[in-house]
């Protein structure tokens, strides 16, 4: 059974001001909640809507419809500056999140870089928080086994930069990412999907990448791609190369 206290508890997990303050989130489907008890991250409970009843459950669910596992877990704890400097210091390539604000993007950006091995995301502090409801169940389980850090995004730029690697960003009138000389570490920052990056970001950028389009109809096509769909090309030909 669930009791109410649970219910109340599990629905104040939508704010980020609860998850903080309780350090728990919430994590919906079969898929996501088996990689949540492989994680190593402390599951707290897992209601089962064959256990629950399907009334129950769709008390708790923040999905348009039922699922059939939820479960709690325990937040992880946030990255410290000495485990950051390691962090640059073994010279990754990495993606930055210049405040992004919508939550399914996130989540599937999450998704891909898990896919691309991409193991850190350094994220803006006024991106959409990693923990949001929305933004696990798009990650189908990869926010377990990818780093977000949430951070100063220009420092964080400005130290790959003093550690010799290239800082990467994307600009309409940017090198075609298909001309570019890549290379296997460094950061690459994807900005807003209204505002893309912020103009002391910019600064910091040293090389500055397009996405070519190739329309028959430069009439009506379209003017940008969707920030996710955007990463999914950049990360794809880094590794390519």
């Amino acid at each position: 059974m669930i009791s109410r206290n649970e219910i109340k508890l599990i629905r104040s997990l939508d704010r980020k001001k609860f998850r903080d303050e309780v350090g728990l989130i919430v994590v919906e489907g079969e898929k996501s909640v088996e990689e949540a008890l492989q994680s190593g991250l402390e599951v707290i409970k897992v209601f089962r809507i064959s256990e629950i009843g399907e009334e129950a459950m769709s008390r708790i669910t923040f999905l348009s419809s039922p699922s059939p596992a939820l479960a709690l877990v325990r937040k992880p704890a946030e990255p410290d500056a000495f485990h950051i400097e390691e962090l640059i210091a073994s010279r990754p390539l990495s993606l930055a999140l210049d405040s992004l604000r919508d939550p399914g993007n996130m989540g599937t950006i999450i998704r891909l870089a898990d896919w691309f091995g991409i193991g850190t995301i350094f994220a803006s502090h006024d991106t959409v928080d990693c923990f949001n409801p929305k933004v696990v169940q798009a990650s189908m389980g990869s926010i377990f086994r990818t780093q977000i850090i949430y951070c100063d995004l220009l420092q964080i730029a400005s130290e790959f930069h003093t550690a010799g690697m290239p800082v990467f960003g994307t600009f309409p009138e940017g090198k075609s990412i298909y001309e570019e000389n890549l290379t296997p570490n460094g950061l690459i920052v994807m900005g807003s999907e209204s505002h893309g990056i912020s103009p002391a970001l910019e600064e910091v950028v040293t090389h500055r990448l397009s996405i070519p389009g190739f329309s028959h109809s430069s009439a009506n096509a379209p003017d940008s791609l969707n920030v996710a769909i955007a990463t999914a090309i950049i990360c794809s030909e880094f590794r390519r190369r």
